[in-house]
């Protein structure tokens, strides 16, 4: 099919060193815990740490590479990848004469880790 190009294949390398998340930032002393907020204990971020992945809530301004940092820090184990999710505003029902309120935003980050690493919150 390749009516420009050579018809050899070059074969790709593969390499069995552990990948990790490349832009990791140092943080100043104590900034981890506010971008740490808590772990995210619902019943699909617990089916995912059977596969290595953690999540956690995180401030609206913490950014992938920020995330990595504090969990390289407070956890001692370097995420692979990282990805952040924004779970919008909700409206909802106040039952009272104001009738409609609404729920905060929330940010939270998906940290996906090495095989054989493990994350323990107690």
């Amino acid at each position: 099919m390749a009516i420009f190009g050579s018809t050899n294949k070059k074969e790709e390398k593969k390499t069995t060193a552990k990948k990790s998340y490349a832009r990791t930032v140092v943080l100043k002393d104590g900034i981890a815990n506010e971008i740490i907020i808590a772990p995210w204990f619902s019943e699909k971020a617990l089916l995912a740490t059977e596969k290595g992945v953690y999540v956690f809530s995180v401030p609206i301004s913490a950014t992938k590479a920020q995330v990595a940092g504090a969990i390289k820090e407070l956890y001692n184990v370097t995420p692979k990848k990282v990805n952040l999710v924004h779970l919008p505003a909700k409206k909802v029902s106040l039952r009272t004469r104001r009738g409609i309120g609404s729920r905060a935003r929330r940010h939270k980050a998906y940290v996906h880790l090495n095989a054989g690493d493990t994350i323990q919150f107690a």
